[in-house]
């Protein structure tokens, strides 16, 4: 390893929170809930990864309360007897010395209704549409849109008087918030709608004013996005940084504290003419805080490894290369961290050697 680690492991400060370093553990899925409720395991789960040195725990995607909001009873929501598995899992990360985050999310029409709770409903999203041009369902009405907003905002005062140090808002990857993004899949002519995807904001700018007037300013809100979709992985809300800048700056405006740039692979650059990533970017265009992430500290890119594919451990000489050059200012780690508590400490203390690859077993239990 050729790169300083002297700015990967100096603190940040974002609307009042400091992170001991710029480590995030990334959010990741793990289905090991029951009843939609964390139990025991969970909490150690995550207790490990800030014994191992991670700076800011992301918690997987947690359902915040809409019928209609998770795909699977053993995804953890957050909401009702729900909270009080979380109030473990935070006493547990604060007594390991760590800061954590729920992310709070609602899935939309990625949700499976024969392999979901509540089956007899049909799924949520702002046009019924899964992706361009096949419908799952009826677009939603503005009553269940305001709805869910207002649970957003439940979830956000939740999480600030459970103990929780921030929250994030998952808006990537297709899910709820991203279906509004989309104009493949946001095919309204409200005002959630529009041409141009500054104007289809509109769902998210609403949820990032309910998680305000819940919490007020002083809380930290990140909110995760994406360009691409698990339905289209070629996809760009923005193909050109004018059109990233129109599509940011409502969510900026509204509140957004540091946006969470989700790519598959962090070096890969967002436009033609400059080596920037989507955080980069992100963060010469808003002046906020970015979070980056895409197969850090592993060969192979985290889709894979969801169809069985093993990565083993890399240099991470170019992510700290482009961290040194403040492209951005924290990394998200997903599956090192996943297969490793002990990332963080490992690289810290130069014993690459004993850097964990990862294998698909991995998915099979907390370890």
């Amino acid at each position: 390893m050729s790169g300083s680690l002297d700015k990967l492991f100096s603190p940040f400060t974002f609307n009042g929170l400091t992170v001991p370093n710029r480590i995030a553990m990334a959010p990741m899925t793990r289905q090991f809930s029951p009843g939609e409720t964390p139990g025991e395991d969970v909490a150690t789960y995550y207790r490990r990864r800030a014994e191992g040195g991670t700076g800011l725990i992301i918690t997987e995607g947690t359902t915040v309360a809409d019928p209609v909001a998770t795909m699977a009873e053993n995804v953890p929501a957050f909401h009702g007897e729900a909270l009080k598995g979380w109030k473990r899992v935070v006493e547990e990360v604060h007594d390991a010395g760590g800061l954590i985050a729920p992310q709070l999310w609602h899935v939309g029409t990625m949700r499976d209704p024969g392999k979901a709770p509540r089956s007899e409903l049909p799924s949520a999203g702002p046009s019924g549409l899964f992706k361009p041009g096949k419908k799952v369902s009826e677009p939603m009405s503005k009553e269940h849109i305001q709805s869910v907003v207002d649970a957003f905002g439940r979830a956000a005062a939740d999480a600030r008087e459970l103990g929780f140090d921030a929250i994030e808002l998952h808006g990537a990857h297709g899910y709820l918030i991203d279906q509004f993004f989309w104009a493949g899949t946001n095919e309204r002519d409200d005002e959630y709608g529009g041409e141009q995807a500054a104007q289809r904001t509109k769902f998210a700018v609403d949820i990032i004013n309910a998680v305000r007037r819940e919490v007020g300013h002083d809380y930290p809100l990140i909110l995760r996005f994406s360009q691409w979709k698990q339905q289209d992985f070629e996809h760009k809300i923005a193909p050109t940084p004018d059109e990233l800048a129109a599509f940011l700056k409502p969510l900026s405006d509204a509140g957004v504290d540091m946006f969470h740039c989700s790519t598959r692979r962090f070096w890969e650059p967002e436009f033609e003419g400059s080596d920037l990533n989507l955080a980069g970017w992100t963060k010469k265009l808003t002046g906020k805080p970015t979070m980056t992430v895409g197969s850090v500290g592993l060969s192979g890119e985290f889709i894979g490894a969801f169809m069985g594919e093993s990565s083993e451990p890399t240099s991470i000489d170019k992510l700290l290369d482009r961290l040194e050059k403040d492209e951005f200012d924290m990394v998200a780690v997903g599956r090192a961290l996943l297969v490793d508590p002990e990332w963080p400490n490992k690289i810290r203390e130069g014993r690459s050697k004993d850097l964990v690859p990862f294998t698909k077993e991995a998915l099979a239990a907390l370890a």
